[in-house]
């Protein structure tokens, strides 16, 4: 029984008042378990197709080197800021996979790696963080949000998009990808509401890494863990390794099914260890210790993956070493793009605002072209 089964029905009795009736929805089905899902490690990793944890694989080894590269652009002044991903690759790469081609992915600022594992060209999908536009590709044409790089922001679109398209009959689910720092924020209160209320079609997923910058998660939340504030909405909550690959693509498929056959909305929380600093311009070290790094590199997606695939035989050298060749290539392809400067329009900083630009825009416009004709005089 959900909450739109009372819609129309006459409202209980307070509880505290003689009379009042059961909860409008059990609760218990909605909590997370006690400990994260895994599958790396237990019985269920037999029962998985291999074929799956070969693809896993290879994608976590070439996104730890987009990484990597994404990163050293930044250090040679070709990005202005780089959020990594390193450590939580799995989240990306198996987020990215369970998406059906007709889904939606709205990611955060820290989510490039997903959309480029959704298919979407580096230069394009760093576009944002290179300075050069609002978004570097087509988010109709790869059904693919801009980055959001205000927190949370992008939870309430998701939310709107999979409404619109549960009215107009669409099989599409939208995932909406947040930060645990993101949970603070009162946009994902509003999504998480709005979603469990109109029954959209829609998952959230919380890469917990441990941190918001430099805040750490028991300064955020005074939650048994991120997945528990699910049942406050009426939502199931799922709780999940988030360094275990084929466990996060298992919960997240289980979702979007959910959603795509009408079951509404879940929250999921993956835990998982941002091993990088926030970004290029943070210093890390300043609130977190060597060896709690050191601790949560053990548990790093691809060492877990080699520690569990080999035994069975489902992984060998020459996968391996397949997958660095082709993380090498991609790595390769990046360099070669990003040494080109790209060719900017500025007047493009207007375009796309409104559908109707608003007298202000127009009167900044103008200024700006003003002032480009004016500088192109000067230079002839």
């Amino acid at each position: 029984m959900t909450v739109l089964d009372h819609r129309h029905q006459a409202a209980a009795v307070p509880g505290w008042l003689p009379g009042a009736t059961a909860p409008r929805t059990d609760p218990a089905p909605l909590l997370p378990d006690d400990s994260p899902f895994r599958v790396l490690g237990t019985p269920a990793l037999e029962k998985t197709d291999p074929a799956l944890l070969r693809e896993l694989y290879r994608r976590l080894v070439v996104g730890r080197r987009y990484n990597q590269q994404a990163t050293t652009l930044t250090k040679q002044g070709r990005l202005a800021v780089y959020p990594a991903t390193t450590g939580q690759e799995a989240c990306e790469v198996a987020a990215a996979m369970a998406l059906r081609e007709q889904d939606w992915l709205f990611p955060s600022y820290r989510d490039t790696l997903a959309v480029v594992a959704r298919g979407v060209d580096p230069l394009e999908a760093l576009t944002l963080l290179r300075g050069n536009a609002h978004t570097g590709y087509d988010p109709r044409a790869t059904r693919t949000a801009p980055l959001s790089t205000p927190l949370a922001t992008q939870a309430p679109h998701a939310v709107g998009l999979a409404h619109a398209a549960r009215l107009a009959g669409d099989p599409v689910v939208a995932l909406a990808m947040l930060g645990d720092g993101g949970t603070s924020e009162g946009d994902f209160h509003e999504a998480l509401n709005f979603a469990a209320v109109l029954n959209a079609p829609v998952v959230f997923l919380v890469q917990n890494n441990g941190y918001a910058i430099s805040v750490p998660l028991t300064q955020q939340s005074a939650a048994p863990t991120l997945a528990h504030k699910a049942v406050g909405y009426g939502m199931p909550g799922r709780l999940v390794d988030g360094n275990d690959a084929p466990a996060v693509h298992a919960v997240l498929t289980e979702a979007f099914e959910r959603a795509r056959s009408g079951g509404g909305p879940t929250l999921v929380e993956a835990l998982t260890y941002r091993v990088e600093a926030h970004t290029n311009a943070d210093d890390a070290t300043r609130y977190r210790t060597d060896d709690e790094v050191a601790a949560w590199r053990e548990h790093d997606p691809i060492l877990l993956m080699e520690r569990h695939l080999r035994p069975l035989g489902v992984l060998d050298d020459t996968l391996v070493q397949e997958a660095a060749d082709e993380a090498e290539a991609l790595a390769a392809r990046m360099r070669a793009e990003f040494h080109e400067d790209p060719q900017l329009d500025p007047m493009s900083l207007f375009a796309h605002v409104y559908a109707e630009p608003t007298p202000q825009l127009r009167e900044q416009a103008a200024q700006l072209a003003a002032e480009l004709a004016a500088e192109a005089e000067v230079h002839h």
